[in-house]
């Protein structure tokens, strides 16, 4: 019995991809990638796309997609276009359908907006305005200590009854008038005394004293805004000086201070 050889005839095909061997059975899908044709694994069809292999049969498909989409143009060049050209009503406006002015869908295509063009309402934000320069500022500041300077100046008398006067009304408007009035209930009519300073041409002297008690404030005529501030007090007239306990001023029965005629 002679014995015969069985040869089949099966042709190796590679992956283009991966570079495997395919076996009998698995079936290759062509790819067009650099113009040229290349063969791909069942297991690799995937990868191919990946690397921007185009599967052979679809190449055609894509390229006239890609021109029928350059032929419809972008948004803003199809506005542009329209721009003068009366727009003739749709059937659904007539028949009492959307507006005219709102946009159908079919009119305005996602897939041709132009990421590269600047919406139109978007406006361009002011310049920040300039800074002062070194000079300006130093002359605002040198201005403006001048200006208080003078507002200061000013507001002091230069009378002695009229400072004595201003300082009373400052005292008055203060909170020292409802302690006056508080403890003259209980001890009588206080000696007022208000004398202006030897040494400070502004500062203005008030002392209030009863036979057990006595309290020295003092206003500052050119920081009126400070008010009245309490200097000192203690409990027998003797810590005071004669000049002190020499009235020249009176309490009325709210505690404010008038100067005595």
């Amino acid at each position: 019995m002679s014995r015969k050889t069985i040869t089949t005839r099966h042709q190796a095909v590679s992956c283009d991809v991966c570079g495997r061997t395919l076996l009998r059975g698995e079936h290759s899908e062509p790819f067009l990638a650099g113009g040229s044709r290349r063969l791909v694994c069942e297991l690799c069809t995937q990868r191919a796309t990946h690397e921007g292999w185009i599967r052979e049969g679809l190449g055609d498909a894509a390229g006239s997609r890609g021109q029928g989409r350059e032929r419809r143009g972008s948004l803003l060049r199809r506005l542009r276009r329209r721009e003068g050209t009366p727009r003739t009503p749709s059937p659904t406006t007539l028949s009492g359908g959307p507006s005219e002015t709102a946009p159908l869908m079919d009119e305005w295509p996602a897939d041709d907006l132009d990421p590269l063009a600047e919406p139109a309402y978007m406006e361009t934000a002011p310049a920040p305005a300039p800074a002062p320069s070194a000079a300006q500022a130093k002359a605002s500041r040198l201005e403006v200590e001048i200006e208080r300077v003078n507002r200061t100046v000013h507001a002091v008398p230069t009378n002695t009854q009229m400072k004595l006067e201003r300082a009373l009304e400052i005292f008055n408007r203060s909170d020292a008038p409802q302690r006056v009035s508080g403890i003259a209930r209980s001890l009588g009519a206080p000696v007022v005394a208000v004398r202006p300073s030897i040494t400070e041409g502004s500062i203005v002297s008030i002392v209030v004293a009863w036979e057990l008690c006595w309290y020295r404030y003092e206003v500052d005529l050119a920081d009126e805004a400070s008010g009245v501030r309490l200097m000192a007090q203690g409990a027998e007239l003797d810590e005071l000086p004669v000049e002190e306990q020499t009235a020249n001023a009176a309490a009325d029965e709210r505690g404010g201070l008038v100067m005595a005629a």
